[in-house]
């Protein structure tokens, strides 16, 4: 088994490095199975490139590909088209989510062979999360509710930023999902798992506010509220084509006789 880690980035030369240094040397010393690491580089205009290539000299398991559309969709989507390990993910290169749950992630995957998708969450009693800004939890409390209203969502989180798919079924989603380059692909990308029926485990996870983070809160939940009108329409538009298809079908048969 093999797990390639996608770490979406856009004009961050101030984390990268870092980031980038932990997790290698965290799969090193604790993972006993090949890891790559892939950075997709969203279009910055900082130091971020010249960063990247020195950590692809630094590490073999690294490498760098830089994409002109902007966003975490766009950069998740490619990563997935590019991956060619049996496990695919992506995580934030805040590493706000603690780097132990990556070990855990492998082990959840060779032992149940019928689990397909890890949700990284935030929410559960069993979380650990640590310096939350009161107004981020109730921007991503009222997300929650608004998916669990209108899509009857069953995971506890939606945007943790670390998430872990077997390569087939991430395959199947990408093709599955619109073309959304933000961060609301992730959201779609996990609302269609659970409606095609994938076995997904909500992992309740240990993660730490990154006080630098460039996500600009209004502006995001603006787009979340748009995204969510588009998708429910979507769905609903899917599923009445298929209840199309299914009388369709029956017809048939009976005309058949």
């Amino acid at each position: 088994m093999e797990v390639t880690i996608i770490f979406p980035v856009l004009n961050e030369r101030l984390r990268l490095e870092k980031g980038i240094d932990r997790t290698v040397e965290y799969i090193r010393q604790q993972m006993k199975i090949p890891c790559r690491l892939m950075i997709i580089d969203n279009g910055s205009t900082d130091e971020t490139p010249q960063i990247a290539e020195k950590l692809c000299e630094k590490y073999q398991e690294v490498s760098y590909v830089r994409i002109t559309k902007r966003g975490v969709g766009a950069a998740f989507r490619k990563g997935i088209a590019l991956n060619q390990s049996e496990i695919v993910g992506y995580m934030d290169i805040d590493l706000s989510t603690d780097i132990k749950h990556l070990g855990q992630v492998i082990h959840l995957f060779e032992v149940c062979p019928e689990l397909e998708y890890i949700n990284g969450t935030r929410f559960s009693k069993d979380s650990n999360t640590r310096g939350r800004k009161w107004y981020r939890r109730i921007t991503s409390q009222g997300l929650l509710w608004l998916l669990q209203a209108v899509f009857r969502m069953k995971c506890t989180d939606a945007v943790c930023g670390f998430t872990f798919v077997r390569a087939k079924t991430a395959r199947r989603l990408a093709s599955a999902c619109s073309k959304e380059n933000g961060w609301f692909y992730t959201i779609e990308f996990l609302l269609r798992a659970e409606r095609m029926g994938f076995r997904i485990l909500d992992l309740p996870v240990d993660w730490q506010e990154d006080y630098d983070t460039t996500v600009r809160i209004w502006k995001t939940v603006k787009n979340y509220l748009i995204q969510i009108i588009k998708l429910r329409k979507r769905f609903w538009e899917e599923d009445r084509l298929a209840a199309d298809k299914g009388t369709k079908r029956k017809d048939g048969k009976k005309q058949g006789f």
